[in-house]
């Protein structure tokens, strides 16, 4: 749901709101959210077949494999989820003349694959290739949508293309805090079933509190950022110290304290919302550009 939440704001809610040239019609548009979706879709579904063992450990009431689905159902609706969007995807580059960018939805779906099969077991490693994964929404989004017709609009483009750059690298490195805490709640499932998480390596408290830490690092980022590119954009950089920096200092202090499940889950929680908020801003600078 973020993920085309995200698309569908950079799409009509900051490009086209912002009168800039794009190279994606409605159509084809539809196509690569689908597409998107659909691999997204199969990536989830690829990741919980792999993830038996520690999902009856970790969330018990919340499984779907192997009840209601076997392991073999789950897999053959991997396939059709994984050939429809990559399908899609080959069919949106053949109409848009880009054959050769069908690979990037290929490369997509075999990361995946790969993370759910081997990376995930290695410390650090499986979390910031999903982290990888979630940004790649936006990169994708730049690639299709504004690389084809760079050479012409440049100048036009290159300081929008600067922006969405910037809100993936973002996307990236909270995503990535925000998969260190779920390998906290996730640390008995993945013990059992021989994951190397990091709580598992370092212990779940000493976890918690090093994400408060890397928590720290963005909030400084960010600070840096807004003084930077943002001092003159008042109303957001006020939204974006409101929305974002002051739940990551929130975070902060509770991942000090942290010290049960219902902690973390509620730490993922705050995550997970200030990534949504962080992305809503997008559309508060559209606005200020705009009026």
């Amino acid at each position: 749901m973020l993920i085309s939440s995200t698309q569908i704001l950079i799409h009509y809610g900051f490009l086209k709101a912002l009168n800039l040239p794009t190279a994606l019609s409605h159509f084809n548009f539809a196509l690569l959210l689908i597409a998107t979706i659909l691999i997204a879709a199969a990536g989830y579904v690829i990741n919980d077949i792999n993830d038996v063992v520690s999902d009856r450990i970790n969330k018990s009431t919340k499984t779907y494999i192997p009840s209601p689905f076997s392991e073999g159902s789950a897999f053959n609706i991997y396939l059709v989820l994984n050939i429809a969007g990559v399908g899609l995807g080959f069919l949106m580059c053949y109409s848009m003349n880009l054959i050769n960018f069908a690979t990037i939805f290929v490369l997509i779906s075999a990361l995946l694959y790969v993370y759910a099969n081997f990376l995930k077991r290695v410390i650090l490693i499986g979390n910031l290739v999903v982290s990888i994964a979630v940004a790649s929404s936006i990169f994708i989004v730049i690639i299709f949508d504004m690389l084809p017709v760079l050479n012409q609009f440049k100048q036009e483009l290159i300081t929008p293309m600067s922006i969405l750059r910037d809100y993936g690298i973002f996307a990236l490195m909270l995503n990535f805090l925000r998969e260190i805490i779920k390998d906290i709640e996730d640390a008995n499932g993945d013990y059992a079933d021989g994951i190397q998480s990091l709580p598992i390596v370092l212990g779940l408290e000493r976890t918690a509190k090093l994400s408060g830490y890397i928590a720290v690092v963005y909030i400084f980022t960010i600070l840096g950022y807004i003084y930077i590119y943002l001092q003159a954009n008042v109303w957001t950089s006020i939204y974006l110290v409101a929305a974002v920096v002051v739940p990551l200092v929130f975070f902060c202090i509770k991942a000090r304290y942290a010290e049960k499940k219902t902690h973390y889950a509620f730490l993922s929680k705050v995550l997970k919302i200030i990534m949504l908020l962080g992305i809503l801003s997008l559309g508060i600078l559209t606005l200020t550009l705009k009026f």
